[in-house]
């Protein structure tokens, strides 16, 4: 039997402020190298995912240790180590400023809107779990569009477009709907993997759909 002569397609819903999103995406160069799949990315606001199942983990005390931030601190930092890379914990203020990293969720999508949403989300998140600005402000969201190859002038105008918005919205409820219940998830078709930890279940799965 030969193999599928189209690339499979890899849907990657991410989160700018997700650490696990942060630590598979830098696993996604090699993931497309090896498997020949394609993997477009997807971001939302996680919190946004997260309220429309009407019930968050981590509101309050956590509802089990695998929630707590000291627990997740220390499993990021060791799966960074893994994978060798950089890893910065960011601070608790930017982690519960929702309206900053709704922000950035939507500069994610704007920047998806001039087919740069990759580059543009890999920038964020390294800026988030690496490099860690003194601010994140709109020069500075424009300034990794223009990196990204992005217009500036256009940059901004749909930064601060309400269809950017409501594109984001869409996003986290498409997710929503297909099951996602967190990121990173990656669809294959209507199959999911959620978690840094399934990539390698994901990497089985394309070998075999190759092979």
């Amino acid at each position: 039997m030969t193999g599928s002569t189209e690339p499979a397609r890899v849907e990657f819903f991410l989160g700018i402020a997700s650490r696990y999103s942060y630590l598979a995406s830098t696993q996604i160069e090699a993931l497309e190298r090896d498997t020949g799949c394609v993997v477009e990315w997807r971001p939302l606001f996680s919190g946004d995912l997260v309220e429309l199942r009407g019930a968050s983990p981590f509101r309050g005390d956590p509802v089990s240790g695998q929630y707590d931030w000291a627990y997740r601190r220390r499993d990021a930092e060791a799966w960074a180590e893994f994978y060798g890379i950089p890893y910065s914990e960011p601070t608790d203020e930017l982690i519960h400023d929702y309206t900053l990293l709704r922000r950035l969720a939507v500069a994610a999508t704007a920047a998806a809107r001039f087919g740069a949403a990759a580059p543009y989300s890999a920038l964020l998140l390294n800026a988030v779990f690496n490099d860690r600005p003194n601010r994140f402000d709109d020069d500075l969201l424009t300034g990794f569009a223009v990196t990204c190859g992005c217009d500036e002038q256009a940059f901004r105008a749909r930064l601060n477009d309400e269809v950017t918005v409501r594109l984001l919205a869409d996003t986290t409820r498409e997710a929503h709907d297909r099951g996602a219940f967190g990121v990173p998830a990656f669809f294959v078709g209507e199959r999911m993997f959620w978690g840094n930890d399934r990539l390698v279940l994901l990497r089985r799965h394309l070998e075999r759909l190759q092979a």
